[in-house]
């Protein structure tokens, strides 16, 4: 491909993801034609608080075993997400209970809306439950999820916001406690017991500085405060955000993509092909926030069930996502079974485990899945004993009907040809190591 070819492919690429209302004609092969300026958090020293949150994050002492802090599941070093490709992290006094899912990144949370049914009504302080939103959501048209039509999909009145994979915290503070307290990860005892441990740490003197000596004698205020600075930590420290991907420079129009790159990003946003964009959007903001590639709703997608779990060993045991098993103020709500929340697609190159369950070890699995579920399932399914294909073997049958089966690539059948081929996984994939943290572009 020529370099004038490669410009023009850059070119409708940026119209396609909602960059740009127009295309130039100037420009250097592989550069964006019309560059964006990018608002990103600002960066300055750590206060006082996230600085106490920083040493807590690092903190093993927490844990019952001494050896697991929240840095060992969230390491720095991999985008704050899992170290290694297990398909869950190791927990408990010795380090020997597997958790429950695997480990969601940490990155790019400052921007998360809170869990709602629909989106969320900021101007609206009414108090709705959540079996109104979810007979609303019933009664309304759902539109189809497409890379070139993400404002009508983005008000579909579905699961969406919220931290974790089901979404039952809705503040990074929330968020810090449950795996803290939890028997199969930090496995802090109580709050008690962390209270005490917090009391003893070398950096217990900041807590007085900060708050006053009164606040070791009230154990819920300690650990509410000690929370709070985790996520302070979370929301200052610019690694947790840094918007520096090679993308984000071609955004700006400050690096040059290869072919295979903007190959990649176009069938990211084919909806005829892979339409990864349908959910994980693309486009920056109109105020120039840099996109998250995430819609954060949430799939029912069926992935298959992960053997490697030794919850799976028992056959009645399903993960169903917002139904539970951890939360259960929305498992009446059947019609979301099996859903999670989609996770932001930025330093994915980084990980070695995805989905809820950690079923797949690599980037290429992952596309092989969006490609053949539908149309070879046997590629991606066991079979039982009989022959049949196991489809939806990790969802009880009477949720199947929720798995989405409208959405590009999703609405092929048994025979039909793949959304894609080999080539297009591998240019995709080129494509989505552009998302990883830390380029550097050239002078």
């Amino acid at each position: 491909m020529n370099g004038r070819m490669l410009w023009l492919l850059g070119a409708g690429l940026l119209c396609m993801a909602g960059a740009v209302a127009a295309v130039e004609t100037r420009g250097l092969p592989g550069t964006n034609p019309n560059p964006v300026q990018l608002r990103r958090p600002p960066v300055a020293p750590l206060s006082g608080m996230a600085q106490l949150g920083q040493k807590i994050f690092f903190d093993a002492s927490l844990s019952s075993s001494g050896a697991l802090s929240c840095a060992s599941c969230h390491s720095p070093d991999h985008a704050y997400g899992p170290p290694n490709n297990a398909a869950v992290m190791l927990g408990g006094p010795a380090q020997s209970r597997q958790g429950t899912r695997a480990v969601p990144g940490l990155t790019y949370h400052e921007r998360q809306p809170n869990f709602s049914i629909g989106p969320e009504k900021d101007e609206d302080d009414t108090v709705v439950d959540f079996a109104q939103l979810a007979a609303a959501g019933q009664q309304a048209a759902r539109a189809r999820k497409v890379a070139t039509g993400t404002a009508a999909s983005a008000v579909n009145i579905v699961p969406q916001g919220g931290l974790f994979w089901d979404g039952r915290a809705d503040t990074l503070q929330d968020q810090a406690i449950f795996p803290l307290l939890d028997p199969n990860e930090m496995d802090g005892g109580s709050v008690e017991v962390v209270a005490q441990k917090l009391r003893q740490a070398s950096y217990a003197p900041r807590f007085a500085e900060l708050f006053g000596a009164g606040v070791f004698d009230n154990t819920r205020l300690l650990i509410s405060e000690a929370m709070f600075a985790v996520a302070r930590y979370q929301v200052e420290e610019p690694s947790f955000h840094p918007y520096s991907s090679k993308f984000d420079y071609w955004l700006e129009g400050k690096a040059r993509l290869s072919e295979s790159e903007l190959r990649g990003l176009q069938l990211f946003n084919d909806p005829d092909k892979a339409n990864c964009g349908g959910c994980h959007t693309s486009a920056p903001t109109r105020d120039g926030l840099p996109p998250l590639f995430t819609d954060h709703q949430y799939e029912a997608l069926g992935a298959p069930r992960n053997a490697a779990l030794g919850n799976n060993r028992d056959p009645d045991y399903f993960d169903l996502g917002v139904c539970g098993p951890y939360r259960t103020d929305v498992a009446e709500q059947t019609q979301y079974c099996g859903m999670f929340l989609t996770p932001s697609l930025r330093n994915t190159a980084t990980r070695r485990v995805f989905f809820h369950n950690g079923v797949f070890t690599s980037l290429e699995q992952v596309l092989d899945f969006y490609n053949f579920r539908d149309t070879n399932p046997d590629k991606v399914y066991p079979r039982a004993a009989d022959g049949t294909v196991r489809k939806y073997d990790d969802l009880p049958e009477k949720h199947h009907g929720n798995v989405d089966v409208s959405d590009p690539p999703f609405e092929r059948h048994p025979g039909d040809t793949p959304a894609m081929t080999a080539k297009d996984e591998a240019d995709i994939i080129a494509f989505l190591k552009t998302l990883t943290d830390g380029y550097q572009p050239e002078r």
